[in-house]
């Protein structure tokens, strides 16, 4: 096993998938901190991804951890509209993870960093029992110059999906049931749960169309998220039509006597863009966005309405 013998010896490893410049980078990470050139405005979000609790490492390979660790910050990004512009990462290393490893994690990362030209800008590293990583994201807005935020829609706008909602979710059941052999009968549901897509072309484009009223990504499912979208006050009257839910999200429903779109409902880890957008908005989405698909309604009336029944059920809560 070729193990890491210092500090130094990582943040070698660093330099060796992260390039140290970058746009807006004005002095780079290894000083005490780095110093950076920020517009007028910038979004920031941060996540943890940690051994046991986000992630197995009997199913998750090196790089699928590094990559999906960044990802999961990138879609908050996507989700204000807004373009990334760097990112800090820090790590907890336990002794049964070598060099080899730690390499083949940071490559998955870098990978994602380069497709979205996000630069590393510092971070921190320290021992410990698991694996955990840490990830801040700064984005500033695209060329519209606006940011999506939650809580701005109105009681009529339509409720519009950009992803597939409960597809994740297939996909961790099926991991962990049968580990990574599921993937021969789940493809796509596998790739969803271990491998997310941020969709920063998709939350672009909603900023820059003015009657998209609010928008976020799903992390947690539709049934702990939606809440956290919607004006106060406000509930939801939602249906599924078959081009929202993934045939995956079907097939597993049927095989498990759950209605799909349930699945759809309480889901997580979709990383699918959810936003409320004006009626008369809704042909120039569909332009701009042949792929997303209107779930739902906003209403004066608090609570949800799944396929015209109530539903009161709650979703995933790291703390319920």
């Amino acid at each position: 096993m070729a193990r890491i013998t210092s500090e130094d010896d990582f943040l070698a490893l660093l330099d060796s998938h992260f390039p140290r410049t970058g746009q807006g980078i004005v002095l780079p990470r290894g000083d005490d901190a780095a110093i950076i050139a920020c517009p007028a405005q910038l979004c920031v979000t941060t996540d943890l991804f940690v051994e046991d609790v986000h992630f197995r490492r009997r199913y998750f390979t090196p790089g699928q951890i590094g990559a999906k660790a960044l990802a999961v910050n990138v879609s908050d990004v996507a989700a204000m509209g807004a373009i990334p512009a760097g990112f800090v990462l820090g790590l907890v290393c336990p002794d049964d993870a070598d060099r080899d490893y730690w390499d083949a994690l940071l490559a998955g990362m870098a990978a994602l960093a380069i497709r979205h030209n996000v630069p590393l800008v510092g971070g921190d590293l320290s021992k410990g029992e698991k694996i955990a990583v840490s990830v801040t994201v700064w984005g500033a807005p695209g060329p519209s110059g606006r940011l999506l935020t939650r809580a701005t829609g109105a009681a009529g706008d339509v409720l519009v999906a950009v992803g597939h909602l409960g597809l994740a979710r297939v996909g961790l059941a099926v991991l962990e049931k049968d580990g990574s052999a599921a993937a021969a009968d789940w493809p796509a549901a596998v790739a969803a749960h271990l491998a997310p897509v941020p969709r920063l072309e998709a939350g672009l484009a909603l900023a820059a169309l003015p009657g998209v009223t609010s928008c976020m990504d799903v992390s947690d499912g539709l049934a702990r998220d939606l809440p956290r979208l919607l004006p106060p006050g406000c509930g939801a009257d939602l249906f599924f039509p078959p081009a929202a839910l993934h045939p995956e999200v079907t097939a597993h429903a049927a095989g498990h006597g759950r209605p799909p779109e349930k699945v759809a409902f309480f889901g997580g880890e979709d990383y699918a863009l959810l936003a409320t957008v004006a009626p008369a908005a809704l042909p120039a989405l569909r332009a701009a966005l042949p792929e997303a698909s209107p779930i739902g309604r906003v209403t004066t009336k608090p609570g949800f309405t799944l396929n015209g029944a109530p539903i009161n059920e709650r979703g995933f809560d790291h703390f319920g």
